[in-house]
């Protein structure tokens, strides 16, 4: 106010200042309803989180009356029908990107006193929502509200919960708390009591006070919560306001002025009383306030009174009560009536009807607002109490009915809501064990509820499955389950009396504190049982209290949490249950015991029998578990199989922590449980294997669940009872599905189901201990001596190997299988799956591959078998594993073929497989469990059908093949030398070669690929379409447990860690909480560059370690081999494989130690290599010098050392070493031909250093040795320059070609050389898709062979040499070996590569037919094919013979087929010239270019041009565009000229008789001829009678197609045509094209016409008729020309005949549309005919005389016509 204003009216504000004191004194403890808005709050979230900006003040203020909702909105994101939707709360906003916002609200509305209700407040709420005016009717306030709105932190400090008590940490008491609101969830919560509350929310709602006489208008209610009727009663439980006391006695609603039927909207809250009785109730005073201060009149006048009794048949009262009001104060007692009841002489508002509305709602763990749940706890806790008769609603229930009511309140829980049962699992599940373990007396009796529990158990499980499947974790179990077994079932206290000896080692004195019972409370008051972790101990003397007081005094003496401050009241004692003094009892329990199994067994405590008189009967929950499992039927028997897992869980933990409280633990194995229990168990185990087996089929899933959880109890078993045992009970399971298996046909389920069983079982921590890795292969005396888990460390290791028959520990026999009874399993399931004639098994190679894969992988990675000896006492139990994949080498995945075209070397074909098969794994392995008892089965018995010796085999995965190669490598690297020696000593050779084989299989497995392939697998997202598998699968499995925990399982993820011993750790480790699914779909998918040089790193390290493990193996062979007789085959295998691992690509490590053991090999065995494997000996040289040629310098000097000796040695074998000479100029160069990146400096390197070597080698100084070493080496060096040229041409595909081929020319004299380059060559060619040019290649290396064989061997079948072949072409003729310089094919070294034998050829020629038919040249085949048959024919091979006539019919059909020559295109011909000095040795050169089919001029112009222009610079090189010849003075020299020019096939009249077919026409052409126009005058074109034209004919070297794709022009010669010889060819062209027109089959209309209108067509310029009037029209006056003056009259008389054939063809094909057409043709014919009719008819008198004698001979090339004219 301005102070002016408050000058003049001081007085007035004086006056006003004093009033408002007054009344905030009188009135200040009411409240009315003053004004209110509403704020969207969806709106704030989603706009603070998108706003982007540094304040975090969001302005929302508004002027206009129209209000903050509307206007927001419209700025707003979310959109109306969002906004709509939000408001029904279904829309969860996002709450990840909001940020703190400041909200200022400045827009209020008065509230009007009869607008109070809900729905009046929905309606605003509507209105704000549309743009109307009715906001405008309501009174805006002005003001300003300001509100900090922030997100949660994960764990606020200071925080308070509902009930105001402090959570920890709460460091400091002055600080500013933070207040947790209890969420009143809009849909069941389904989540257990774990901590104490006690809330009750009272909400008055409305009065109707309209009829009420006397003055009642500002009403006010006020509300307490009484626990007795005087005034005084009042409990001070109300929770303050924020700025009142914590606790009041009362609360008051607020006044709606002057209304006689008010609406509230308070909610006032109260903390229950942890007791209640009937005397507590809430008690509703109304008052009437006065305003105005009268005389006599007090502030507050009570109007009526009302209330509600808390209790009601001992269950809280809470929901919607419609209440009548007393005028008067109620009288005595009240409070245990509800006021419903009419009491006598009271008067009510409006005749007792109900007026008040209010509701009341509870939160809490004592009260479960459940009235099943309600009867069975206060039943259970009557017995506990021993309280009679007991009143449950309005039933009164005597002890002798208590036990009916008792079982059918049990049955009666699946009857109760779902929420409560979830809120008191805990305790509910406490109770029903109790109830089996111990029976309570009822009137004497002991009843047994064992079985009524177990069904309710059962019954209550599967609900809780049902209905949340959303909380299962990946195995399928559910959570809240899972997590009441592992943190809240503890064995019930069997005597009450005594404190837990558990881990908190609650020994010593423990005070008792008493309890009270008041007469009623409610039965769930025992919450805190659930967490007493305790068991008997009869030691300890004391008097027995209830279960209630052992609770107690375990939280006295634990000291536990705050939720427990309730159980504090004083009062009488309880008596236990079954400590009922009746005298009837004892022999009750004695006969009980004789006659009936159910109550189990006691054990006697004589301090209990001197206390009590009698024995209480004692039942241990385990045992009664199993033995209520087993006699169970029906449904619950179904439900009980439906979770399984959770008895056998809940049956393990009960196991251990009986051993653990009675210090069991160290008792022997086989005295820990009762016979009568371990039958049970046996039972239960045997019957739930013939579910599993009998119903996998129908209940699919089902039984994987069942079977997992069956596999997780016996591996927990292993841990707790007699391992003996244990195993007995897996054999019973295996028994049952090895018979079913029988009659099965497809047995893969079963199969896959008993592998996961297996796995699980395996996954044991003490596996390798259970397993007995060390005793002998003799039986034992027990099925399995027990091995402490503690001493398994020292006694699992302490028997030495004694040298018993080797081969047992090696094959799968009943000794190995009785001893090492696990592992027998797994590898027997390994053998079978893995035997290809099983039938139907092969889905599953890769589960059981990996089942064995990562047992192998925990072995080594766990630290207690660390130690290489322990290691190799683990890979013992493995050894038959090597034996198992021998058998499978035909089956596994080839890795070799992708560097290599020929494939891994099988040293046997796959029948000799088929023949030893025996000889690994014993006959009777299959299904024969443990050797005993199991029907034998021979290997192709039953479903394994007879396999027929050659099979196909099925082929694994590269995935499951590379992991089966890890686990041999694995036995390999682990296992003792020496019992490998022994073995491998005892196989035969076919044996040994087959694992050679598979080394040679894990060398190509393991190659190091190098880091692009895993950056090209990563942009391929190879991880992500795996995701996105596993998340179909996710999607179709559904997400119910088993199946998806076993697809999840069958990748291998759940295995169980083998470390931990302790039982608890064991159950940590059971589910894993970092494998759930949730987690595995938000890891990143694309991997990082780190992560790519880690794989690429463990990658190389694995290659390494590989191949060491390899060549550590291949040690042992040589070894082992090198003193029997069979060594060479073997010993060449190790070459082999020793050779292949030099050809990977391999780290210098590991290179080092292969060179020398190389070495070493050598010297041993040199005879091995210089005469028996002569190949190899190639092969070695190939490989050192490739490593000579090593960036890498260490390998450089080992390779270089390498070769050295291999020389030296060859040369101290036979003191000549041409072999070596041969073979290492022959590797080089096929290096130099093949490989793309050696490099050649390094390599002369290396040369240098094998020199030195030889000078500096004293001892064959003076031997011819260094000489020829040096020779060698300048040799080698001639080679690289040539190669180094090669190089630099690497772009110019015909250069390079050339050099190629002058290489190969220059190795004339050495066959094995020139070999090689043509064989490079022919790659080259076949790279380029020129298969012609490879094909002669071939052609000629096979003509180059049969020389050379034809001199060694004289066969009569085998070509006699390169004639043979001319057929095929005629350039073959120079590989004939006729010069003097030939070497003689018997000398050593000379032709011993693997082609010059009959096989070699045969594969040559076969090579070549193929590349001939590539190249469409299918008449060539034949030629070849005429070649080889006789070979197979003498060979007798029909099969190889049925292939060629075969090929040869395709060949011919094709032909048929093609026959015009249109469909194969075989080459387009040019004539390139080169002219400048920039060219070299190409200067002034003349080549005829062959190119593919249909290339145009424009592309060879474009493409030389390009390549030039590339190399000598884009301005030096140009095209000459004509043909003429060129004049080398007139070009500018510092320039690259190339001429081009397109060729045809040129044949002369009489080649024409011998070449018909179009590939006549096209192959072995050496002659080709362009046509040059020109004038004499020397314009290209002139008139008809002065055009002349040039013809030149090129001739080749060599026919095409060659062995390269250009060749040399070696002869030219031209003809010139006078004009009219010119005129004659253009006219017997025309008429060649009509006839062609005419007589096409079929016919082609368009073409014809086309033919007909350029030869009668009128327009047609310098067409026949010109060309007869310039010729034609007069006899020429040189004689010499009447000859070809008579030849064109002729023409033109036969061009006239073709064009009317040609007319009638037409008329025959046109339809009625071109007929007038047809008509102008036959116009334009006749005029033409009439033109040249005197033209035609003019003969040459001279010609037609009488024939004289003739004098000259008629050459054609003495006419003049064919001289070069000279003008």
């Amino acid at each position: 106010m301005p102070p002016s204003f408050v000058l003049q009216n001081k007085e007035k504000l004086e006056k006003l200042k004093s009033q408002a004191d007054q009344f905030c004194q009188r009135l200040g403890k009411y409240r009315m309803p003053f004004a209110w808005t509403a704020i969207h709050l969806m709106n704030i979230v989603s706009s603070a989180g998108s706003l982007e900006r540094d304040s975090t003040e969001v302005e929302i203020s508004t002027g206009e009356r129209k209000g903050s909702w509307s206007e927001r909105r419209n700025s707003s994101i979310v959109g109306r029908r969002s906004l709509e939707r939000t408001t029904s709360g279904d829309d969860a906003c996002n709450l990840t990107s909001f940020r703190p916002a400041t909200l200022t609200v400045t827009n209020f509305f008065k509230q009007e006193g009869d607008r109070l209700s809900d729905e009046d407040l929905y309606k605003f709420l509507a209105d704000m929502r549309r743009p109307s005016s009715v906001l405008r009717r309501l009174r805006p306030i002005t003001a300003q509200l300001k509100i900090d709105i922030s997100p949660a932190p994960e764990n606020p400090l200071y925080c308070l919960t509902p009930e105001l008590l402090q959570v920890k940490p709460y460091p400091d008491s002055r600080v500013r708390p933070t207040r947790e609101i209890l969420e009143f969830p809009a849909r069941d919560v389904y989540v257990p009591n774990t901590t104490y509350r006690n809330l009750l929310y009272i909400y008055p709602q409305s009065l109707n006070f309209a009829n009420r006489q006397g003055s009642a208008r500002n009403i006010t209610v006020k509300v307490q919560f009484m626990y007795g009727e005087d005034p005084s009663n009042a409990m001070p439980v109300i929770f303050g306001k924020s700025s009142c006391s914590e606790f009041s006695k009362e609360a008051y609603t607020a006044v709606v002025y002057h209304n006689r039927s008010p609406d509230f909207h308070e909610e006032i809250k109260v903390k229950l009383p942890a007791t209640l009785t009937d005397h507590h109730h809430l008690l509703f005073t109304f008052y009437h306030v006065s305003c105005q201060q009268k005389q006599n009149t007090p502030l507050e006048t009570p109007v009526g009174y009302t209330w509600i009794p808390m209790l009601q048949n001992g269950r809280l009262k809470t929901g919607q009560f419609c209440l009548p009001v007393s005028l008067e104060k109620p009288p005595q007692a009240y409070s245990v009536l509800s006021p419903e009841v009419p009491l006598p002489g009271m008067k009510w508002v409006d005749n007792h009807k109900g007026v008040f509305n209010v509701e009341v709602v509870a939160v809490s763990s004592i009260h479960t607002q459940d009235p099943y749940l309600d009867k069975f706890f206060a039943l259970v806790n009557a017995l506990d109490e021993h309280m009679f008769p007991v009143r449950i609603g309005d039933m009164r229930i005597m002890e002798n009915n208590l036990e009916n009511e008792l079982k059918s309140s049990i049955s009666a829980l699946n009857s109760s809501q779902l929420e409560p049962v979830v809120r008191f699992l805990h305790l509910l599940l406490d109770k029903l064990i109790l109830l089996v373990v111990r029976p309570p007396v009822i009137a004497g009796q002991i009843v047994n509820l064992g079985q009524a529990s177990f069904e309710a158990m059962a019954s209550i499980i599967n609900r809780l499955h049902k209905n949340l499947e959303g909380n299962h974790d990946q195995h399928g179990r559910n959570c809240l389950l899972a997590s009441y077994i592992y943190y809240v079932f503890r064995l019930p206290n069997t005597y009450p009396n005594s404190p837990s000896p558990g881990p908190g080692g609650l020994g010593g004195s423990v005070h008792y504190a008493t309890m009270a019972r008041s007469a009623v409370r409610p039965a769930s008051l025992n919450l805190n049982r659930s967490r007493s972790l305790s068991n008997s101990n009869p030691d300890i003397s004391g008097t027995p209290t209830s279960p209630d007081d052992e609770v107690r005094s375990i939280i006295s003496s634990k000291g536990l949490d705050r939720s427990n401050s309730w159980v504090n009241t004083g009062g009488p004692k309880a008596a236990p249950w079954g400590s009922n003094p009746s005298p009837s009892a004892e022999s009750t329990q004695a006969m009980d015991r004789s006659c009936n199994r159910m109550s189990s067994h006691t054990e006697t405590s004589s301090f209990l029998q001197t206390l009590t008189g009698r024995l209480p009967t004692k039942k241990l929950f385990h045992e009664e578990l199993a033995l209520q499992w087993v006699v169970c039927s029906g449904s619950v028997r179904e439900s009980a199989l439906q979770q399984a897992w959770f008895f056998f869980e809940l049956m393990v933990k009960s196991m251990v922590h009986h051993l653990y409280f009675n210090d069991k633990l160290d008792a022997p194995r086989k005295t820990r449980f009762p016979e009568r229990f371990m039958d049970d168990i046996a039972a239960l185990v045997s019957t739930i294997a013939s579910d599993i087996v009998s119903r996998f089929q129908k209940d699919t899933e089902m039984v994987e669940r069942l079977n997992t959880s069956l596999a997780f109890f016996l591996n927990d078993l292993l841990s707790v009872m007699d391992r003996g045992f244990v195993f007995s009970l897996i054999k019973t399971c295996y028994k049952q599905v090895s018979s079913k298996l029988y009659s099965l046909p497809s047995p893969s389920v079963l199969v896959s189901l008993r592998l996961d069983f297996l796995r699980i079982i395996c996954s044991h921590e003490h596996y390798v201990t259970l397993n007995l890795p060390c005793s002998l292969l003799t039986p034992p005396a027990s099925p399995s001596p027990s091995v402490s888990s503690a001493t398994s460390q020292s006694s699992g290791f302490s028997t030495n190997v004694q040298d018993q028959k080797i081969a047992n520990m090696f094959e799968l026999s009943v000794p190995f299988r009785q001893q090492h009874y696990l592992a027998g399993l797994v590898l027997t399931e390994l053998a079978v799956i893995l035997d290809p004639d099983a039938e139907g098994l092969f889905g599953l190679h890769k589960k059981v591959i990996n089942m064995v894969h990562n047992l192998l992988s925990s072995h080594d990675s766990d630290p207690r078998y660390s130690d290489p000896q322990t290691k190799a006492r683990v890979a013992m139990l493995y050894l038959p594993l090597i034996g198992i994949i021998m058998e499978t080498v035909p089956q596994l995945y080839d890795f070799t073929e992708t560097h290599n075209q020929r494939g891994r070397p099988i040293c046997i074909a796959t029948d000799d497989y088929e023949s030893e098969s025996g000889s690994m794994i014993s006959q009777t392995v299959a299904m024969a469990i443990a050797g005993t008892s199991v029907p034998q089965l021979t290997r192709p018995g039953s479903f394994l059908l007879t396999s027929t010796s050659g099979r196909q085999h099925t082929t694994f995965s590269a995935e499951s093949s590379r992991s089966l190669l890890i686990c041999l490598l694995w036995v390999l690297k682990n296992a003792d030398e020496t019992v490998l020696q022994k073995w491998f000593t005892d196989l035969s050779v076919l044996q040994l070669n087959r694992l050679l084989d598979l080394l040679y299989l894990c060398v190509s497995c393991f190659e190091y690929k190098g880091k692009k392939v895993f950056e090209r697998m990563n942009s391929l997202t190879f991880k992500k379409s795996k995701d996105m598998r596993a998340k179909l699968e996710e999607a179709i499995l559904g997400s119910i447990g088993a199946r998806q925990e076993m697809v999840r399982r069958s990748r291998g993820q759940l295995e169980r860690s083998p470390s931990g011993s302790a039982f608890g750790s064991q159950e940590n480790l059971r589910w894993r909480k970092d494998m759930t699914h949730w987690r595995q779909n938000t890891e990143k998918l694309d991997k990082s560059r780190a992560e790519i040089e880690h794989e690429a790193l463990i990658d190389g390290n694995l290659a390494t370690e590989a191949n060491l493990i390899i060549l550590d193996t291949l040690e042992i062979v040589v070894q082992t081999v090198s003193v029997t007789e069979s060594k060479e085959s073997i010993l060449g295998g190790v070459l082999k494989v020793l050779l292949h691992s030099m050809a990977c690509n391999q780290s210098a490590v590991y290179l080092q130690h292969c060179f020398a053991t190389q070495r070493a090999l050598v010297s041993k065995f040199p005879e091995l290599l210089f005469e028996e494997e002569t190949e190899q000996c190639a092969d070695l040289c190939l490989r050192l010098l490739r490593h000579c040629s090593s960036s890498i310098s260490t390998i450089r000097s080992h390779a270089s050392a390498s070769l050295y000796l291999l020389m030296r040695q060859n040369f101290e074998i036979g003191n000549n070493f041409a072999r070596v000479k041969m073979q290492v100029t022959m590797s080089l160069s096929s290096l130099v031909g093949t490989s793309q990146n050696f490099n050649e400096e390094f390599l002369r390197r290396s040369l240098k250093t094998i020199l030195t070597y030889a000078e500096e080698d004293l001892e064959l100084r003076e031997t011819t040795f260094p000489d020829q070493v040096q020779d060698l080496v300048f040799n080698l060096h001639m080679i690289l320059s040539d190669t180094v040229k090669m190089k630099e041409h690497q772009e110019d595909p015909e250069m390079l070609i050339d050099l190629m081929y002058r290489i190969a020319k220059g190795y004339q004299t050495s066959p094995d050389l020139r070999l090689t380059w043509l064989q490079n060559m022919a790659g080259k060619h076949s790279e380029r898709s020129n298969h012609a040019e490879a094909a002669q290649c071939l052609v000629h290396s096979a003509a180059l062979v049969a020389e050379y064989l034809s001199m060694l061997e004289d066969r009569k079948y085998l070509p006699v040499g390169c004639v043979t072949f001319q057929n095929i072409s005629s350039n073959v003729l120079e590989e004939s070996a006729v010069s003097d310089d030939v070497v003689s094919p018997d000398e050593e070294g000379i032709c011993s590569g693997k082609y010059f034998t009959e096989s070699g050829l045969v594969g040559l020629l076969e090579q070549a037919a193929a590349s001939f038919s590539m190249a469409g040249m299918y008449e060539a085949v034949n030629e070849v094919y005429k070649v080889l048959i006789p070979i197979h024919e003498a060979n007798r091979d029909a099969k190889k013979l049925s292939t060629i006539h075969g090929k040869l019919q395709e060949a011919f059909s094709k032909i048929v087929h093609q026959s015009t020559g249109w469909e194969r295109m075989f080459g387009t011909y040019f004539r390139v010239g080169f002219y400048g000095t920039k060219f070299g040795d190409l200067d002034e050169q003349e080549f005829v270019y062959k190119e593919p089919a249909i290339t145009k001029l424009a592309e060879i112009s474009h493409r030389l041009e390009g390549f030039y222009g590339e190399r000598f610079g884009e301005d030096v090189v140009e095209v000459i565009k004509d043909s003429n010849p060129v004049d080398k003075c007139k070009l500018d020299p510092n320039k690259a000229y190339i001429q081009i020019t397109y060729v045809e096939p040129y044949f002369d009249t009489y080649e024409m008789k011998d070449r018909i077919t179009y590939f006549d026409k096209n192959y072995n052409l050496r002659r080709f001829m362009y046509c040059t126009p020109f004038t004499l005058d020397g314009r290209a074109h002139g008139e008809l009678h002065e055009q002349f034209k040039r013809k030149t004919i090129l001739t080749t070297s060599h026919a095409f197609p060659y062995i390269k794709t250009r060749v040399n022009v070696t002869h030219k010669e031209e003809i010139i045509l006078t004009p009219i010889e010119v005129a004659i060819e253009d006219m017997q062209k025309k008429t060649q094209e009509l006839a062609f027109a005419t007589h096409q089959d079929p016919a082609d209309p368009k073409m014809l016409q086309m033919v007909l209108q350029g030869s009668v067509g009128t327009t047609v310029n310098q067409g026949p008729l010109e060309v007869a009037q310039v010729f034609l029209s007069e006899i020429p006056s040189d004689p010499k020309l009447f000859r070809h003056h008579n030849k064109l009259r002729l023409c033109f008389k036969d061009f006239t005949k073709r064009c009317e054939d040609a007319l009638r063809k037409n008329k025959s094909l046109i339809g009625p549309d071109q007929k007038e057409y047809q008509r102008e043709l036959e116009r334009n014919y006749h005029r033409l005919k009439e033109a040249l009719q005197p033209l035609i008819n003019r003969k040459i008198p001279q010609l037609y005389k009488a024939v004289l004698p003739v004098t000259c001979h008629r050459d054609s090339f003495s006419r003049m016509s064919l001289r070069k004219m000279d003008l």
